[in-house]
């Protein structure tokens, strides 16, 4: 695993703060002790994470303007490298906490996923992680089941790389199933419960994947 740089996390330390300032000034801006009299101070208490992570999605959307995620090795030193461990920074700090919780709900996880850069097709839904959501594509009518993981990016050694994750439409993951970097899946087919899909693996329409690792079964 490479060390995160003094110039990654000031980049990052910087976009936060900025977020942090941006929310606590919307915040007091919309929400005064005037127009909420007694639950001013719950109503800051409560409007000011929603706030803060609106404008969290946004300047994350917009770093990726500046500095956005290449597919492929990334070399040591590279402004791809650069890119990928401020996008790794925001999402371990802001957006995990947010990913990993069973506290929102899994029609709200969705619109997260799409605050995120996710691509997913209409009545798709993720009960697991999708963990790198900027690299993930999903169709149609398709379902992550419950603790499932999907990610999209390759860490060995000293050796880093991005591979997207292509999911068709009507496709279902089974709850606990693992999906790694570089997966395609096509349209209608299933992968079992705690089925394990090792990097790069293609697996075509209609087919049903299960095991560890995953294999085609019918």
């Amino acid at each position: 695993m490479r060390k995160i740089s003094p110039a990654q996390i000031a980049t990052f330390a910087s976009l936060f703060t900025l977020t942090l300032l941006l929310g606590l000034v919307t915040t007091l801006w919309l929400i005064t002790p005037q127009a909420m009299g007694q639950f001013f101070s719950a109503a800051l208490l409560v409007g000011f994470p929603v706030i803060f992570y609106a404008w969290a999605f946004l300047v994350y959307r917009l770093m990726h303007r500046f500095l956005p995620l290449q597919p492929g090795n990334l070399p040591a030193g590279s402004r791809e490298e650069f890119a990928y461990q401020v996008d790794t920074l925001f999402r371990l700090v802001l957006f995990y906490p947010l990913i990993r919780t069973y506290f929102i709900p899994t029609p709200l996880m969705r619109l997260v996923y799409l605050a995120l850069g996710a691509k997913m097709g209409d009545n798709t839904y993720s009960g697991g992680a999708i963990l790198d959501p900027a690299l993930t594509q999903m169709g149609a009518n398709t379902i992550i089941g419950h603790d499932a993981v999907v990610f999209s990016h390759v860490i060995e050694g000293h050796d880093m790389a991005l591979e997207p994750v292509v999911i068709g439409d009507n496709v279902t993951v089974g709850a606990k199933a693992t999906i790694m970097p570089g997966v395609q899946i096509g349209d209608g087919a299933i992968v079992s419960v705690g089925a394990v899909v090792t990097k790069g693996t293609i697996i075509g329409a209609g087919e049903f994947w299960g095991g560890m690792p995953a294999k085609r079964l019918k």
